[in-house]
């Protein structure tokens, strides 16, 4: 496969140490990237049912519609392991839907209602802003969309962006009330012989110290979706935050895709925080309060963005 060049803009200066910046390597915008980031943190936590999420669902449909090709949504009402009945939505946005060859990218957009993990046991019962939690990889989907919209990719692209991943308490089988939206996609996908070229979620993508291991269900089940995903970001240089060694099997929305047939990975940088001397996030802001803004990063947007928009603008 050869990538188009045409996407590729000169290169300013090599990866950078682990405080500095990164020069782009395609037409992704990591400051675009981080602008939608922020945006949706004025909108408040994005939990379902909530009108912050019912604000950020309708820009991520407005955005998107104004980017791709064709832009579905799929709405229903979820009755939770405590009978109460949650709105829900997924947006797909697609990129020339009549390509039968397609890749899938998919980013879940709410947020944690409770932050189960803070230190501080007062603030346990205190949503989750979502920076790097929700709100960076839609971040992420929508600055591709800027890039595909102005050079088309040569096959079909579906962008999706699902509800109802962090609601529940428990991410252990059978699932109750989390990948609630990847679980309706793989239920409702967009024909009935619906098998994209292969699949990648994103997610937690812009940590400040990017860390990028090969999750393991991913391995297990695709391992040639693993294998390309990490053999071109190495090709890019970036090979220092895609780490080509296998991590820990973490549960995500791209299970119930995997358990439909989609060859889907989930990239995902489960270390979220500075890394202490063993190598792993302390203090880690995973399902804290202190998921904000100021932990992320745009150069491992740009780094994430590189490796993602690359991959589109193969030809197949």
């Amino acid at each position: 496969m050869t990538s188009l060049l045409a996407l590729a803009v000169p290169l300013l200066a090599g990866c950078d140490s682990l405080s500095g910046s990164t020069a782009p390597k395609t037409a992704f915008d990591a400051a675009a990237a981080m602008s939608y980031t922020r945006a949706q943190l004025a909108f408040g936590p994005r939990i379902p049912g909530t009108p912050g999420a019912t604000k950020a669902g309708d820009w991520i449909v407005t955005m998107m519609r104004e980017r791709a090709d064709t832009v579905i949504e799929q709405r229903w009402m979820h009755r939770t392991a405590n009978g109460d009945s949650l709105p829900l939505r997924n947006v797909l946005a697609r990129f020339k839907p009549a390509a039968a060859q397609r890749i899938l990218y998919l980013v879940h957009w709410d947020t944690r209602p409770r932050a189960d993990n803070d230190p501080v046991l007062g603030n346990r019962n205190l949503p989750v802003p979502g920076a790097n939690d929700g709100a960076a990889g839609v971040g992420l989907l929508i600055a591709l969309g800027d890039a595909l919209k102005k050079t088309p990719p040569s096959v079909g692209v579906d962008l999706l962006f699902v509800d109802g991943e962090d609601y529940g308490p428990s991410f252990d089988p059978p699932y109750v009330d989390v990948l609630l939206g990847s679980q309706y996609f793989a239920k409702n996908l967009p024909s009935p012989g619906y098998r994209p070229i292969f699949g990648v979620l994103w997610d937690m993508i812009a940590d400040a110290e990017l860390n990028l291991l090969q999750e393991g269900n991913s391995v297990s089940a695709a391992p040639e979706v693993v294998s390309r995903v990490w053999q071109r970001a190495a090709d890019l240089g970036y090979d220092r935050w895609f780490i080509p060694r296998q991590g820990q099997n973490i549960t995500d929305d791209h299970i119930p895709l995997i358990e439909r047939g989609l060859r889907v990975i989930d990239v995902i940088d489960i270390d979220y925080g500075p890394l202490g001397a063993d190598g792993r996030a302390r203090p880690d802001y995973h399902h804290t309060i202190n998921d904000t803004i100021e932990r992320i990063s745009q150069r491992s947007l740009q780094i994430v963005g590189d490796v993602a928009l690359s991959l589109l603008m193969d030809t197949y």
